[in-house]
């Protein structure tokens, strides 16, 4: 019995001993470590620092529950090689550029920034309390506390100004996909050395026309947006009973419903939302749908979340683009040709249906063909095609379809079993024939890429007067084909003078044309862009917007 209680008391005193030792090891830096004078504030700074950075280290980057550090590594580095010393006040006076810094995260919204990223809630916290309370002015931690926090904003204004926060994806086309630790440094060292937190951070902006209209154009909607806090609605929903509560609330917010909380009865509801689809010009059905709830979480909030993603997408891109290059933003439906940062010309295009999307990619032309014959794809014959033409095979016929065997013969449609056939076995090709019918038109524009789309002209022209063009199978249908062509050859004129291609176009002849200077083409998604003194908002057609500020920016907040 007594050699149990031993063994009890043995193990007790070493379960304390490592609490203990657990403890000390990973023991919070001070929150108030008071010297009797302001001017021993610096002799201890360093040692306070030391120990914010190596709890940090210890506490997987984190000061305390809500306070996380982003650039730990980079803190770590910096104060390690300045022997822990303070970057931004000097004997319990904040330097100049601490005040830059403070005033750049106030207002960092107007570079697609949230505050809220960069501690900004913390340190103005201790940085009132320092200003107001002699005691505090004191207090070594928390002159501490806000070096490191001002520290580790700085590096993470860095990052997301020069990379931003976006994933790299398969179409980025930077070379330095890694931003190295030196470039953080530097940046540091530049601001110390200027004085200047402005012009350092705007020196990593990404240079393009369309970043600089977006973001000065992105000032005036900003001058003018509402940025009350209100109810997003996820769709589609698990639960109903907590999407149509957040329903009634978001419908309350708007003033179409008179409670939040008693919950309206089902005609009561049905009204509201008639009466807010009438108002966004939706079809006042009554009923919630994706293009409902989509309107409803359209905010001035949500609208500047996609400015800040556009802008993020610009800092994929490389340091500059080629002189000329044909660049097709699918939201927009639209096609520009630039050369030399001058809009040359620029096109009304159709892109992809949302399920058959047309792919962003950076590829060149290399050829285009007039009056092209069309091989449909398989994925188009087997959704689309076939169940027709079991029906009625007359539907090729209609459709200027011919059917060609794996000898590439062609094969009378009505000697074919085709009730047999299915995507497992289909040994035929369907193609179209040429001409004004073909569902190509008149001119294809290709280029390599592994999706198997291009750009051409279409059968269907008017449907470039929709508003929506989101229409096709993946191919880009583009309005100004005549224009393009042109363009491709113009410093080809005594092989392929503008005349000759159109009288090939009037004769009805098949034609290909290359040997001109390839041209970069660059499909992108950019929802929104500076236009006309204005931010110019496009339709989020694949839900692309709408992932990323579910993913990266849910509850973020603008001050």
């Amino acid at each position: 019995m007594k050699y149990r209680k031993r063994i009890i008391i043995f193990l007790l005193v070493v379960s304390v001993s490592s609490c203990f030792l657990s403890c000390s090891e990973n023991k919070k830096p001070p929150e108030n470590d008071v010297v009797d004078k302001k001017e021993k504030v610096p002799e201890r700074l360093s040692e306070d620092i030391q120990s914010i950075i190596e709890y940090a280290s210890k506490n997987q980057f984190a000061l305390n529950d809500s306070v996380k550090l982003r650039c730990l590594h980079l803190d770590s580095a910096y104060y390690g090689v300045k022997n822990y010393d303070g970057v931004w006040s000097n004997k319990t006076k904040w330097r100049p550029i601490a005040d830059s810094l403070f005033f750049f995260i106030d207002s960092c919204k107007y570079y697609g920034l949230f505050s809220g990223d960069y501690h900004y809630n913390s340190f103005s916290f201790i940085r009132r309390i320092l200003h107001e309370d002699t005691i505090a002015q004191k207090n070594v931690a928390l002159w501490a506390r806000a070096d490191v926090l001002m520290t580790d904003a700085f590096f993470g204004l860095v990052k997301d100004i020069k990379r931003g926060r976006l994933p790299y994806d398969s179409i980025t086309l930077r070379k330095d996909t890694v931003l190295h630790d030196s470039v953080f440094m530097q940046a540091l060292q530049d601001v110390l050395q200027s004085g200047s937190i402005a012009s350092v951070l705007n020196n990593l902006e990404p240079k393009y026309p369309g970043y600089d209209s977006l973001k000065r154009y992105a000032r005036d909607f900003l001058a003018h947006a509402d940025f009350a806090p209100f109810t997003y609605l996820h769709y589609p929903y698990k639960d109903s009973v907590v999407f149509f509560d957040s329903l009634q609330k978001r419908l309350f917010e708007l003033h179409y419903l008179r409670s939040d909380s008693t919950a309206p009865d089902t005609a009561v509801l049905k009204s509201a939302i008639k009466r807010f689809q009438k108002a966004k010009d939706l079809k006042p059905s009554g009923k919630v749908d994706e293009q409902v709830v989509d309107a409803l979480n359209e905010t001035d909030l949500e609208k500047f979340k996609r400015i800040a993603i556009t802008l993020d997408r610009y800092k994929l891109l490389p340091d500059s683009l080629p002189k000329i290059y044909i660049w097709v933003n699918l939201p927009a439906f639209n096609l520009k040709v630039i050369d030399s940062d001058t809009v040359v010309f620029q096109s009304r295009v159709i892109v992809g249906k949302p399920d058959t999307r047309t792919p962003l990619l950076s590829s060149e032309i290399s050829n285009f063909i007039t009056y092209p014959q069309w091989t449909v794809p398989n994925s188009i014959i087997f959704k689309e095609m076939l169940p027709q033409i079991k029906k009625n095979v007359d539907y090729l016929k209609k459709q200027n379809l011919i059917v060609f065997d794996e000898k590439d013969e062609v094969v009378d449609p009505v000697k074919i079993k085709w009730a047999r056939l299915s995507k497992r076995y289909f040994p035929y090709q369907l193609k179209q024939q040429e001409g004004d019918n073909n569902s190509l038109g008149v001119i294809k524009f290709n280029f390599r890429n592994k999706y198997s789309v291009y750009m051409h002209d279409t059968n269907v022209r008017y449907m470039f007067g929709k508003a929506f063009r989101a229409l096709s199978h993946g191919c880009v249908r583009v309005q100004q084909w005549q224009k393009l062509s042109d363009f491709l050859i113009r410093n080809d004129t005594l092989k392929y003078h503008p005349d000759t291609l159109r009288a090939w176009i009037k004769r009805q002849e098949k034609h290909v044309v290359s040997g001109f200077q390839k041209v970069p083409v660059f499909f992108r998604y950019y929802t929104c862009e500076g236009k006309n003194g204005h931010v110019k908002f496009y339709d989020d057609i694949y839900g692309e917007d709408k992932f990323l500020r579910e993913k990266y920016f849910a509850g973020k907040t603008v001050n």
